[in-house]
């Protein structure tokens, strides 16, 4: 297999852009309401990634338990056996001669409000399907060698976490890493995350191990409107990519369904007095925490307020229960500096969950929350 060449690209809005990355997104416990997966899937079409380098299939890798195999009908009605897999791919090598679409693509990207040099794409390649399940280290390891070979310099880590925060704001996109240079060049901070992680937090920590830079997103999906799909958080981390990997993505339908998915949370929300009330508190928060003259004494006496008022409620079984019951509601409030909490998401009790290492659905294996596990930014 030939090694194809770095394509110039000393122009890119970010340093962090000037090189070939990889831009990973797994299936499972770092991917709530498959915001991470659909965002990656959003940057592959957009740079027509169909040149596929590897399908990691190995079956020591999975669990197929966990991950069925799925029947599909073949050629002349003939059924065969589809394995999980996770796929590493790029586009198609262009010819010196070729045009280069990057104009229209830098205008789409301005009327979005983005600032995007060019079409980047030719240097980006991306790794996508299921956490796997078994032998991570062979399987980062694995992964970090086909980066070594196409001349990969850069990894970007994506990944989506049940989180305490209300559906009505915009959502929040935590940016971190364990690399000195990517945290000056970007103004973000390390992620201060301690607990379970997964395979993107491995994959972070092989590429580092070997000089690549490491940077890692996660968007925080409200932890009571979890299920899948989550619109408005593949639609922040489509926005953030556009910017940090320099390629203009599309946003397709996700305006809308954003806008839709948004209108229906609040409906089944507003069907519910103690998740309302308790969807209201974390609005309060919020906007408290983006205020100019916002302090955590202000934040605590918030919390403390929201307490005082469901202090003659009894909880009730159920879903419906008093909000500190709900998994993943939050047993203090949210600081300044603590973005994110999900003690009942996986982590343990009063664990700080950020973007880069949170457990973020039910089910699933060991997730990465690594690239940045705290909502600082992911590592």
């Amino acid at each position: 297999m030939a090694r194809s060449t770095v394509t110039d690209h000393s122009e890119a809005t970010t340093p962090f852009a000037r090189g070939r990355l990889l831009v990973v997104a797994l299936l499972g416990w770092n991917d709530a309401g498959d915001a991470a997966s659909s965002a990656v899937r959003a940057l592959q079409e957009a740079i027509g990634a169909d040149r596929l380098i590897e399908d990691i299939d190995d079956e020591s890798f999975f669990d197929y338990s966990i991950h069925r195999p799925v029947m599909r009908a073949g050629t002349e009605g003939v059924r065969k056996i589809q394995w999980p897999s996770v796929s590493f791919s790029g586009t198609p090598q262009r010819e010196a001669d070729e045009a280069d679409p990057a104009a229209e693509s830098t205008e789409l990207a301005a009327d979005a409000g983005l600032s995007v040099s060019s079409d980047n794409g030719e240097n980006v390649f991306v790794l996508i399907g299921p956490e796997p399940t078994l032998r991570w280290r062979s399987f980062t390891k694995h992964v970090v060698d086909l980066c070594e070979h196409e001349g990969i310099t850069r990894i970007v880590l994506v990944g989506a976490l049940l989180a305490d925060v209300p559906h009505t704001r915009p959502i929040t996109i935590f940016m971190s890493s364990d690399d000195a240079v990517v945290r000056d060049e970007l103004d973000i901070d390390r992620s201060e995350y301690e607990g379970p992680t997964g395979v993107l937090s491995a994959i972070g920590e092989e590429a580092r191990s070997r000089g690549m830079l490491v940077l890692s997103l996660w968007a925080s999906v409200p932890h009571y409107a979890h299920h899948s799909p989550s619109p408005k958080a593949t639609l922040a981390l489509v926005d953030r990519l556009t910017e940090i990997v320099d390629v203009s993505i599309p946003h397709g339908d996700l305006v809308t369904e954003s806008a839709e998915w948004e209108s229906e949370v609040t409906e089944a929300t507003a069907q519910d007095d103690e998740i309302a009330q308790y969807v209201g508190y974390l609005e309060r928060t919020r906007d408290m925490v983006e205020a100019p003259e916002a302090s955590g004494e202000a934040i605590a006496q918030e919390f403390e307020r929201f307490l005082e008022q469901a202090a003659d409620k009894k909880p009730q079984p159920g879903p419906a229960a008093f909000p500190t019951d709900l998994p993943g509601t939050p047993q203090r409030p949210m600081g300044v500096e603590r973005r994110t909490t999900a003690d009942d998401e996986g982590l343990e009790p009063g664990a700080e969950t950020r973007p880069d290492e949170e457990p973020e659905h039910d089910g699933g294996g060991a997730d990465d929350q690594d690239a940045d596990d705290d909502h600082e930014g992911q590592a």
